[in-house]
This record gives structure tokens, C-alpha cells and sequence, in this order.
């Protein structure tokens, strides 16, 4: 049994990133849980009725895909850029010291959303590789809307090179995005029902299975 740890920005993105691997997890008798970083509301000037509501479908979402009881924190949507780092490290940090996982996963680190970035650089900060520290397994998921939509730069994009047979695991994930109907869109938007199943198709074609979720791998220490 292993403690599996998904670290993101906003409520969505973990469903997104890897919600058939944290069902896959749970079904194989992992602990999953999963650690948010705002309430992905409050940089649209919503009420705060509209983060509740967000909380709530996250809530029922992350328990769909095994990981009852998710954390919420409550950095600045959109904003994580403004606060010091190392603030945003020691946060996740209480929690991993609570709950030390063995694998980890987070936010590729040139999403083009600065919150998914952010989140990225306090996941490494947190897991430095020093004598005696913890030293899980870290992914990298990918994000539709945010990862893809990076400009091409002198910044390495998305190159998955782990992925995770998710074609038992498919229905719950969309399932769970559709929990999330206040931040789904219509097709051909890519963080549509449709879009999110045709990557998850389409990563599992490229390795020979019927679905699967592509990640990029952090660190991996044998």
C-alpha cells in the first residue's frame, strides 16, 4: 500500500490530471489524497457562495475517485506568483509531514496558468533531495486548457514519458469532470467531456491501450 499525494492550484485539475490514476490507486488499495492551493474562484470576483459551491463539487468529485476528505488552502487564485515561495512550501510541507507520500503527483512547471507553475516549483522546493528527506515518486500531469496552450519557447513543453493504463478508470474520471459542470465547456473547447476523453484515447493509442493518462517524470529514485 502506497500514500499517493496529488498537489494542486484549483479544484478540476486533479480530476483533469490524473483522475483515472487516483482511481486506479484507490482501487488497488492506495491512500489517496489531494491537496488544493486556492478556491478557484476569488480572481473572478465571484461570490463567495460560488467557491462553496466549488468546494462542494470538489468534495464530491475527489471522493469518487478514492481520496474522501480533500484540503483546501487558501492562496490567492490566480495570484500564487505574488506570494513568497518558500510561504507556499511550507504549506504543502505541513501536510506531506502529516501524510508522507511515496508518490506525488502535480502541475507540469510550464503550464501556462502561473498558479499550476507556482504549485510546481513548491512541490520540488518541498521535496529537495537532501540526506534524510522524503523522496517519493513525482509526476507531472498534464492539464487541458493550460498545458497544451503554452507558447512555444526557450521553456521545455510537455513530453510525457510515463503513462498509466487508465481504461478501467476512464468513466470515473469523466464522472468526476462532470461534477465539475461549472468548469467544464462545450466541445471543441479542450477542457470539454469530449476533448478530455479523446487525449485520454489518444495517450493510450500511443502505447497500446484502449485509455491512459500521460505524465512527465519528475524524479524517480530506485
Amino acid at each position: 500500500m502506497k500514500n499517493v499525494l496529488v498537489v494542486a492550484a484549483h479544484a478540476d485539475d486533479e480530476a483533469l490530471g490524473c483522475g483515472g490514476a487516483m482511481a486506479k490507486h484507490a482501487r488497488n488499495g492506495d491512500v489517496v489524497r489531494a491537496l488544493f492551493m486556492t478556491d478557484g474562484e476569488s480572481s473572478r470576483g465571484t461570490r463567495s457562495a460560488e467557491a462553496a459551491r466549488r468546494f462542494e463539487a470538489c468534495r464530491t468529485a475527489c471522493a469518487l475517485l478514492g481520496a474522501p476528505d480533500p484540503i483546501c488552502l487558501d492562496f490567492p487564485d490566480n495570484a500564487m506568483d505574488s506570494v513568497p515561495l518558500l510561504k507556499v512550501a511550507q504549506a504543502i510541507a505541513a501536510e506531506t509531514e502529516r501524510f508522507p507520500p511515496d508518490v506525488v503527483y502535480t502541475h507540469h512547471a510550464q503550464d501556462l496558468n502561473v498558479d499550476h507553475r507556482t504549485v510546481h516549483e513548491a512541490v520540488l522546493t518541498v521535496f529537495r533531495p537532501q540526506p534524510g528527506a522524503q523522496k517519493p515518486l513525482i509526476l507531472a500531469f498534464e492539464v487541458p486548457s493550460s498545458t497544451e496552450w503554452r507558447a512555444p519557447s526557450a521553456a521545455p513543453a510537455f513530453i510525457p514519458n510515463w503513462h498509466v493504463d487508465v481504461s478501467e478508470d476512464l468513466e470515473r474520471k469523466l464522472a468526476a469532470l462532470r461534477i465539475y459542470e461549472m468548469e467544464m465547456r462545450a466541445w471543441p473547447h479542450a477542457r470539454s467531456l469530449k476533448a478530455v476523453e479523446h487525449l485520454a484515447r489518444w495517450r493510450g493509442a500511443c502505447v497500446g491501450v484502449e485509455a491512459a493518462e500521460a505524465f512527465e517524470l519528475v524524479r524517480n529514485i530506485a
